[in-house]
């Protein structure tokens, strides 16, 4: 094939993808909601005359932390987050369902472990650059239950029918795919923020994490690539969880599963101008929420996060 037929190949392949995402509306509750997406703070949408504090941006991100922490923590030691880490503002909860991965790969397990100290550096992070305003930890559900947040985020992108549960400490490929759940969803909900941060040291904080948060998700994805390879299930896999994130967050298509692109792999899901993508606040919590409408609570977060950004979009 000629290189131009090459590229305009991976052009439909882009379109086919978009068009299959624009149906993907798995959850049938939600379906017939179709207002503007926006970041809201309390349930009201931010305007010129809502402001948002840098501080209500790094609770904000502090939330997700506390949920990446927590699950890869468990994963490579089998117990959470010390509690020297978990008190602040608003009400504590705990992280249940989180277990060690019986890993066998010593790469995997290697990349796991860092990624958890990345994680727990996180939260020791923004809790000390927030010092008393720091959130305390919501509520968490890792757990494999049949009804539990990883399962019902399976079963919104078909990977597993009604009954069936997703065990992301079962084996490595979970685990894998648990973490390729979080980490796209960390990149896009730091690059949406950035924007709103006015601080240039909370900036620059902010486009650290972003950094690593990226070079972990690059790390995911290659692994993933690499495996599915010989698996080419996996693959199958992320493009479904990525159809269901697409259908959380809006009608927009802004995100990607790892299927190569025409004779190109795709790690980094970037837009046409190559460029990462970004989420708002409230599509952040459509996804960690596993709700398209505008709720304060569900997913990951049964009953919600800490802070003043708590509420998803209705998109």
């Amino acid at each position: 094939m000629s290189e131009a037929g090459m590229v305009v190949q991976a052009m439909e392949a882009r379109e086919r993808r978009r068009e299959e995402r624009r149906s993907f509306f798995r959850f049938a509750a939600a379906a017939a909601v179709t207002a503007p997406i926006a970041m809201t703070i309390g349930g009201k949408p931010i305007n010129a005359q809502t402001a948002v504090s840098d501080a209500d941006i790094l609770n904000f991100a502090l939330n997700l932390e506390y949920l990446e922490a927590q699950f890869y923590v468990f994963a490579v030691t089998g117990a959470g987050l010390s509690n020297d880490l978990l008190t602040g503002t608003g009400t504590r909860g705990e992280a249940t369902g989180g277990r060690a991965v019986p890993f066998q790969d010593s790469l995997v397990q290697q990349y796991a472990r860092e990624i958890a100290n990345d994680e727990r550096e996180h939260v020791r992070f923004l809790r000390t650059a927030l010092a008393g305003a720091a959130v305390a930890q919501p509520t968490i559900d890792i757990s494999p239950n049949p009804n539990g947040a990883f399962s019902n985020a399976a079963r919104a992108a078909g990977l597993i029918t009604a009954g069936q549960s997703f065990d992301p400490y079962a084996n490595e490929n979970n685990f894998l795919l648990a973490a390729y759940i979080f980490e796209d969803v960390g990149v896009t909900a730091y690059k949406g923020a950035s924007p709103l941060i006015t601080n240039k040291t909370f900036l620059e904080a902010a486009a650290g994490i972003l950094a690593v948060e990226a070079y972990h998700s690059a790390l995911v994805r290659t692994v993933l690539f690499r495996r599915g390879i010989q698996t080419p299930a996996l693959i199958d896999a992320t493009e479904a969880i990525s159809n269901a994130r697409d259908s959380l967050d809006g009608a927009d298509d802004r995100d990607q599963g790892i299927r190569p692109i025409g004779d190109q792999s795709n790690i980094a899901p970037l837009d046409a101008n190559g460029l990462a993508y970004s989420r708002s606040a409230g599509q952040v919590l459509n996804i960690v929420y596993l709700n398209r409408m505008a709720v304060t609570a569900g997913g990951f977060f049964p009953n919600g996060v800490n802070g003043t950004i708590r509420t998803s979009a209705a998109s």
